[in-house]
């Protein structure tokens, strides 16, 4: 299962690597086929194994000989890895499943966010959409991760994740008179992850999702690469920080209910 699992990851990654290009660019990510960004020819399917072709042609276009972005490998990698480490944590099970959509979708918004500073609407939607379908089904089949059997659990999550969010952008707004002290695309994100996490493990992904991004951008403006008016996307951190959130946020809520 193992195997199949990380095939699978391997080539959803290589589709995610055509969503990352082209959503941001108004594309269609079915239309045209794959293709060399260079000389515009058409991969073949020797050109479409994931890792493995990167590999075997030296990270070029074995038609132009253009260097391909290491980005294309690292994002069949990372998730390939996820998949993996969620099914070792749930096995296969509905919230495995639904974990793959939502972690699927952090992983698209990651990289668009790195390199346009922007969250696309689509993307949230599609996750909204698998929030509400995950939602419904608890509300007949309660699922553990939630940890009680209120259905409201997940609305709560929504509410308080993006609230606290929206709650932050307009004081940014108003300290900094400008709209990017945080975006709006941030606060719509956490609208799904509220109903993926229920309301308690949506807590622990906004705390670390603010911490890391808090030690990090302190980090790099210590070191002078950043400085404190630089602007930083948000979206990698909380795609880390609600994936931690799912692998470890039950220990952490237990941990912190233990010594409170």
């Amino acid at each position: 299962m193992f195997i199949i699992i990380l095939i699978i990851g391997l080539l959803l990654g290589s589709f995610y690597n055509v969503c990352i290009y082209r959503i941001p660019k108004g594309e269609s990510i079915i239309n045209p086929p794959s293709h060399c960004t260079k000389c515009g020819t058409k991969l073949k399917f020797l050109d479409l194994f994931p890792v493995i072709s990167y590999l075997a042609f030296k990270g070029k276009c074995r038609y132009c000989g253009e260097k391909i972005s290491y980005r294309y490998i690292l994002v069949e990698i990372i998730t390939s890895f996820s998949f993996i480490i969620l099914y070792i944590k749930f096995g296969m099970t509905l919230q495995f499943l639904g974990f793959l959509w939502l972690v699927s979708i952090l992983i698209i918004i990651t990289f668009i966010d790195i390199d346009y500073m922007i969250i696309p609407d689509g993307l949230v939607i599609l996750g909204i959409v698998g929030g509400v379908i995950l939602f419904a089904l608890n509300i007949f089949f309660p699922i553990k991760f939630y940890q009680d059997n209120n259905w409201w659990n997940p609305l709560i999550g929504a509410i308080i994740g993006s609230g606290f969010l929206l709650l932050v952008a307009y004081i940014g707004f108003y300290i900094y008179k400008s709209e990017e002290a945080l975006g709006m695309g941030d606060v719509k994100l956490f609208i799904p992850i509220g109903l993926f996490l229920g309301w308690k493990i949506t807590i622990i992904a906004l705390a670390l999702s603010i911490f890391m991004c808090a030690v990090s951008t302190s980090f790099l403006v210590i070191i002078k690469i950043l400085n404190r008016k630089s602007a930083i996307p948000f979206g990698p951190f909380i795609g880390v920080g609600t994936f931690l959130a799912i692998l470890y946020g039950n220990s952490i809520l237990l941990w912190y209910l233990h010594y409170l």
